[in-house]
């Protein structure tokens, strides 16, 4: 008979990389058994919980229910696993941890050997995306949110500060003046981020609590921070971004920062969120203590 919490692995990862051969792969089985362990999962439930084509795989509405409770149970199952293993003294098992793309790259991928030295046991899955995550949903251990947060049931520490900057580079400056006031910015190619509540809809936002508008207008957006940097030492406009992102451009002097007649808005600060358990697993508490420890809250971020 075939084990059932494999079955329920290999639906579940099924579910998540689209194809029975993919998750076949993830768990280093081929195909054909992948296949195996899922058809005894719908023939021991006596439903279909994927539709299967030869192009695509899809969950049925059964299977998309069932998803979630193999997803809690086998993550209990991990963590029971794990802390029985370690013996409640180490950290041990896979950490699924989201960033933010740019800060990711820049911040936690090289804090992460550190972690490793410490917890050689630890297996971290690193998510990069701009795009917000749901914790719980996806599967998380570990979100790094900037800005401020939204109510919700997750527990938060705070990391940093997180300080906006407005910058062009030297060549942008000399070629179209340097603005003074906020409203100057209307008569500049402003790049705007569009994943940020700072700049939507054409506006630009100032002031601690960004009650003050500016419309603006310019020739490129992205949902990238970095896009909009290589843009900017290029010449091509002015940028309004986090202090990480263009700390080394304006120490190099490839942008300027910019001094304005308005306070930038304030973003609110760097926090990592988890799940509310009551008891979390040693591998996440390890995760959270090694930032917190790294990323001193007395400093800005990227300063």
């Amino acid at each position: 008979m075939l084990d059932r919490f494999t079955g329920m692995r290999v639906f579940a990862q099924a579910a998540a990389l689209g194809s029975l051969s993919a998750a076949g792969r993830a768990l280093s089985m081929s195909p054909a058994m992948a296949t195996k362990h899922v058809d005894a999962l719908e023939a021991r439930l006596g439903v279909k919980l994927l539709h299967r084509t030869t192009r695509q795989l899809t969950l049925t509405d059964t299977g998309a229910e069932y998803l979630e409770a193999c997803q809690r149970i086998l993550q209990e199952l991990d963590e029971a696993e794990s802390d029985v293993s370690a013996q409640g003294h180490q950290a041990v098992g896979r950490l699924r941890m989201n960033v933010p793309l740019s800060f990711g790259t820049r911040f936690i991928a090289p804090l992460l050997p550190g972690f490793t030295r410490r917890y050689p046991m630890v297996e971290v899955e690193l998510g990069l995306s701009d795009s917000r995550k749901d914790l719980l949903k996806d599967g998380w251990d570990l979100v790094i949110r900037v800005g401020h947060l939204a109510d919700s049931d997750l527990r938060a520490r705070r990391l940093g500060n997180f300080p906006l900057r407005i910058c062009a580079s030297p060549e942008y400056l000399a070629k179209h003046g340097r603005p003074e006031r906020v409203a100057d910015l209307s008569g500049h190619n402003c790049l705007s981020y569009t994943l940020s509540p700072v700049q939507g809809n054409g506006v630009w936002r100032f002031g601690h609590d960004g009650g003050i508008q500016v419309p603006v207008k310019g020739n490129l957006k992205a949902d990238n921070g970095d896009a909009l940097l290589a843009a900017a030492v290029r010449g091509q406009g002015v940028i309004y971004q986090p202090h990480f992102i263009v700390a080394d451009a304006l120490a190099s002097g490839e942008l300027v920062a910019l001094e304005l007649d308005q306070p930038l808005v304030d973003l609110g600060g760097l926090h990592v969120l988890f799940a509310p358990d009551r008891r979390l697993p040693l591998k996440v508490r390890a995760m959270i203590d090694y930032l917190v420890e790294v990323f001193d809250d007395a400093t800005d971020v990227g300063n």
